[in-house]
């Protein structure tokens, strides 16, 4: 069973479908030393195990029709599923079945490995994966937020059905979690699978926080003769910090919006890059804010030196008033984006919930207005206080 569990039921009569969202309290950081890679080898295996004997739930609600799929973080694990407004109580009791009472097989357990180390192999060949956890790696060394969500291949080989049974039990059951459900009617069924879900009233597994007691780790990049991802960031806010709204507002002025002062300056201005993006994450020791950047054979030191001085612009002076509206309404556009849908509203609320279940829309939308020029410039100089930069393809 799932201990402390929150329940949200949203009711839409104008929807034909149904988004069904799982979020768990448990993700990548939270995997023993000895074995990495075991959230997300437990959230596959969850999804493909037999139900009741017969088909895993993917397959179930595949031929209702639906989708069904999950995801492991750092810190969290969604399990999720969209179908016919119809089939809404038949999955909800199909998904917390999978998810509370599985029934283990070593023959799915080896099988799924199998996919894991193949996902594994994909990310290792993508540079733009690769970049993303050498630059948490450089930001958090040492610290289980620098770990790899998938484990390495080595970790994910070593995992047997005993060590999976027993993460399942002693760290994914006693986890905090919530549960939301947006369609068409509450389900009947919502007391019952609540019940279900939350079990007895046991005190939630802790999760206390790990002293970042490293300093993000600095090195010059070396550059090989190819075209290279670039990482540039720093530690930002907690989550549940009132701060991390303009760590947002932040990423939004860096993005790959032509609204964005430094889309004006790397594409429009230098032609330095035709593909980047920036975003903020929080957790609970720290936040990691970042800009991604695809550069060309030569171009990385100068895309690196525009990211620098617009950073550096940003926190001498903030602003303007036309780019803070923009940021502001490009936020606010991406968390009212996620209610037009389903199964995207039922994914918003739980991953916030899980962590805050009195969190919504309304009252984070209101904090993304607030943000001011001020607060954004604090933001920039924090950034700057201690920049890490990681490349990746890398010269051996």
């Amino acid at each position: 069973m799932l201990d402390h569990t929150s329940i949200s039921s949203v009711v839409d009569p104008g929807l034909r479908t149904a988004g069904i969202c799982l979020a768990v309290d448990y993700g990548a950081r939270h995997d023993p030393v000895e074995h990495g890679g075991l959230a997300h080898v437990l959230e596959h295996l969850l999804m493909a195990n037999p139900l009741r004997g017969a088909e895993s739930l993917c397959e179930r609600v595949e031929r209702l029709g639906g989708r069904a799929n999950a995801e492991t973080g750092l810190e969290q694990m969604l399990f999720h599923a969209q179908v016919l407004a119809e089939d809404t109580e038949d999955v909800l009791d199909l998904l917390l079945r999978a998810v509370t009472r599985p029934e283990h097989d070593a023959g799915v357990l080896e099988a799924e490995k199998t996919v894991v180390l193949q996902e594994l192999a994909a990310m290792a060949a993508d540079p733009v994966d690769v970049v993303q956890d050498a630059f948490l790696a450089d930001l958090f060394p040492g610290h289980p937020l620098g770990r790899p969500v998938g484990g390495t291949a080595a970790q994910v080989g070593a995992l047997d059905l005993t060590a999976v049974t027993e993460g399942h039990r002693e760290r994914l059951l006693p986890s905090r979690a919530a549960l939301v459900v947006v369609a068409p009617f509450t389900p009947q069924n919502l007391p019952a699978a609540a019940e279900a879900a939350t079990g007895a009233a046991a005190p939630p597994l802790p999760r206390p926080a790990v002293a970042l007691d490293t300093a993000p780790r600095h090195s010059a990049p070396r550059w090989a003769d190819d075209f290279t991802w670039v990482a540039v960031g720093a530690r930002s806010a907690v989550t549940g910090a009132t701060e991390r709204h303009r760590f947002q507002i932040l990423a939004e002025l860096f993005g790959g919006s032509p609204s964005s002062p430094l889309y004006r300056l790397l594409r429009g201005e230098k032609g330095l890059a035709y593909s980047f993006q920036a975003w903020d994450r929080n957790y609970t020791e720290s936040g990691a804010w970042r800009v991604l950047v695809g550069a060309d054979t030569g171009k990385g030191e100068a895309v690196i030196e525009a990211v620098t001085r617009a950073l550096e612009e940003m926190a001498t002076h903030g602003p303007s008033d036309v780019d803070l509206d923009a940021a502001r309404r490009q936020a606010r556009s991406a968390l009212l984006f996620g209610q037009e849908n389903a199964l995207d509203h039922a994914r918003l609320l739980a991953r916030h919930r899980v962590a805050d279940p009195a969190w919504t829309v309304e009252t984070e939308e209101a904090a993304l207005r607030s943000v001011t020029a001020e607060q954004v410039a604090g933001a920039a100089r924090q950034v700057l206080d201690d920049l890490v930069v990681t490349i990746r393809p890398e010269r051996a």
